[in-house]
C-alpha cells in the first residue's frame, strides 16, 4: 500500500518538476539562431525537449567570456570553432556543428583591392598580406602558424572598421559569413573577395563544462540521430545564410590554398565524411 502511495505522489508531482534551464549567450545575429536551432533538434530527437529550457543571456558574451561563464555555471552551453584551450577546460559535443564550412574562409576586403588578390596564388603571396581576426577566435592561431601577418582586436565589430581603415588587408570569414556582414554595414568600404579560398579543417563544436557530463551526452546523442534520419542535413542547407552562401560562394571555381590546422584534436572525426562539407557542394 505504501508504495502504490509512493507511486501515485510521484506521478502526481512528475509534471511539477522544473525542467532544467540551458543557458547561452545572448545573440543579436540570425546567424546564431541556427545553433539555437541545433539545440532544440538535438533535444528532440534525444526525448529530452521536455526536460530542458532554452533560456537566452541577458548579455552578449564574447567567446573567453563564454568559456569563464560555462566554468562558472552561468552558461550551460556555448559554440566556437574548436581550439586546445577549450577542449581542455570543457568538454566538446565532437560533432561539426557547420560540417566544417568555418575552415573554408572567404575574405573580407576593401573596395578597390581586388587586384591584389587577383594576383595571389600561393601561400607565400598570400603571406604578403596582413589579415584580421579575433584574438579570441580559434582561428587566429592557424593562420600565425601558416606564417599569415594576423591583426587580431579583443572584440569583433573593431574588426570591420579596421579593415575599412586599412589597419589590416583582409578578413578572412567562414563562406556563409561575408554578405551578410557588407549588406549590414553599406556605410563601410567593404566588399567581399572573389577568387580565393582558405581551406583549413575547423570543426565548431558545442562546448559544455566538464561536470555536466548528462548535459554532453544528451546533445551528442541528438544530434547523432539528427544525422542519422537527414535531419541535421536538413537544417544546415536549408538555414538561409548557408543556402544563400553557398549559392553566392561558388566554391568549386575558386583558387583553393590549403593550411594545417597545428592545434586539433586527434580524437576529431576527420574520417567521417558524413560529418564534413563536400567542396563540389
Amino acid at each position: 500500500m505504501l508504495k502504490i502511495l509512493i507511486l501515485l505522489i510521484t506521478l502526481i508531482c512528475l509534471p511539477c518538476v522544473a525542467a532544467t534551464d540551458i543557458k547561452y549567450t545572448r545573440i543579436s545575429d540570425e546567424k546564431s539562431q541556427y545553433f539555437v536551432k541545433l539545440i532544440k533538434l538535438a533535444l528532440e530527437k534525444a526525448g529530452a525537449d521536455k526536460a530542458y529550457n532554452l533560456k537566452e543571456s541577458k548579455q552578449t558574451f564574447n567567446q573567453q567570456q563564454q568559456v569563464e561563464r560555462l566554468l562558472s555555471g552561468e552558461l550551460s552551453i556555448m559554440w566556437a570553432g574548436t581550439q586546445p584551450e577549450y577542449e581542455n577546460k570543457l568538454q566538446p559535443v565532437r560533432i561539426p556543428l557547420m560540417k566544417g564550412l568555418q575552415g573554408h574562409r572567404i575574405f573580407l576586403i576593401r573596395k578597390g583591392t581586388q587586384a591584389e588578390f587577383d594576383k595571389v596564388n600561393t601561400l607565400q603571396d598570400l603571406q604578403q598580406l596582413k589579415a584580421g581576426q579575433g584574438r579570441f577566435w580559434g582561428d587566429t592561431p592557424i593562420l600565425e602558424h601558416a606564417g599569415l601577418p594576423v591583426v587580431a582586436p579583443v572584440k569583433k565589430e573593431n574588426l570591420f572598421y579596421m579593415l575599412d581603415g586599412a589597419r589590416f588587408d583582409y578578413l578572412p570569414l567562414g563562406v556563409h559569413e561575408p554578405w551578410d556582414e557588407v549588406n549590414k554595414r553599406e556605410n563601410i568600404n567593404l566588399a567581399v573577395e572573389q577568387s580565393l579560398l582558405l581551406i583549413y579543417p575547423m570543426p565548431m563544436y558545442f562546448f559544455v563544462s566538464k561536470d555536466n557530463e548528462k548535459l554532453r551526452q544528451i546533445i551528442e546523442s541528438g544530434l547523432e540521430a539528427a544525422i542519422s534520419d537527414g535531419s541535421f542535413d536538413e537544417l544546415f542547407y536549408n538555414a538561409p545564410h548557408v543556402k544563400n552562401a553557398l549559392d553566392l560562394a561558388k566554391l568549386a571555381n575558386r583558387k583553393v590554398i590549403k593550411i594545417a590546422n597545428p592545434n586539433l584534436n586527434n580524437k576529431t572525426p576527420i574520417n567521417r565524411p558524413e560529418l564534413w562539407l563536400k567542396l563540389e557542394e
